[in-house]
């Protein structure tokens, strides 16, 4: 990883946060693919080729708390409208280093798939490999700023059975040492969040992503 954003999420994934002082740092994007805006405690990253005026009068015209404004719905649609761009939703952001050790439970990597999980990875990650398990698919690949990212799906009826939380360590596993794995979970998506925080995955923030349409 290379550029503003990848500094700031090394320092993250280090346990390193940005001082909580209400601030705002805007930086570059990453790529043309990759814009957003990271939510921390008391400090946000508008990651997007933005000018940072525009960043701080579209802040304080959209809601009066300045804490909650970056990751809030008016500002998002402000930002996204002004790049050209639609907003995803707000994921929790979580973050764990790479395990040593074979995986937990046997992988079969496939080069060939249409899963609608690694047909979205494709979309929005570099280097993408996908593994299957008896139940269970598991996605590696580079995403925003060049981070590791990864994505699981477990099948309804192989579900309640820890398959997710499996499916997460090895992920860590299948990583080279001294890497960070990251991961976007919904906060409505309940079992994912278990699964990950069992894992080993830590919170960090939320982010919430710029699509290009």
């Amino acid at each position: 990883m290379s550029g503003a954003l990848a500094g700031i999420l090394r320092a993250v994934g280090r346990g390193e946060f940005p001082a909580p002082d209400g601030g705002v740092t805007v930086v570059p994007q990453p790529s043309a693919r990759d814009a957003g805006v990271l939510g921390m405690s008391a400090h946000a990253v508008v990651y997007a080729d933005v000018d940072p005026d525009w960043v701080r009068e579209a802040l304080a015209s959209a809601s009066p708390d300045p804490l909650a404004a970056p990751l809030g719905p008016a500002f998002l649609v402000a930002l996204g409208a002004h790049t050209g761009r639609r907003v995803n939703i707000v994921d929790m952001l979580t973050v764990a280093p790479a395990l040593s050790g074979p995986p937990v439970l046997p992988l079969t990597e496939v080069t060939e798939s249409d899963h609608p999980r690694v047909v979205r990875a494709r979309a929005f990650r570099d280097a993408v490999r996908v593994w299957t398990t008896d139940g269970g698919l598991l996605v590696l690949g580079r995403g925003v700023a060049g981070r590791w990212e990864i994505a699981v799906e477990v099948e309804g009826a192989a579900g309640g059975r820890g398959l997710g939380r499996a499916l997460a360590l090895a992920g860590r596993q299948l990583l080279p040492a001294g890497e960070l794995l990251w991961s976007q979970q919904p906060p409505g998506n309940a079992r994912s969040v278990r699964a990950f925080q069992a894992a080993g995955f830590r919170p960090v923030g939320g982010e919430a992503l710029l699509l290009a349409e």
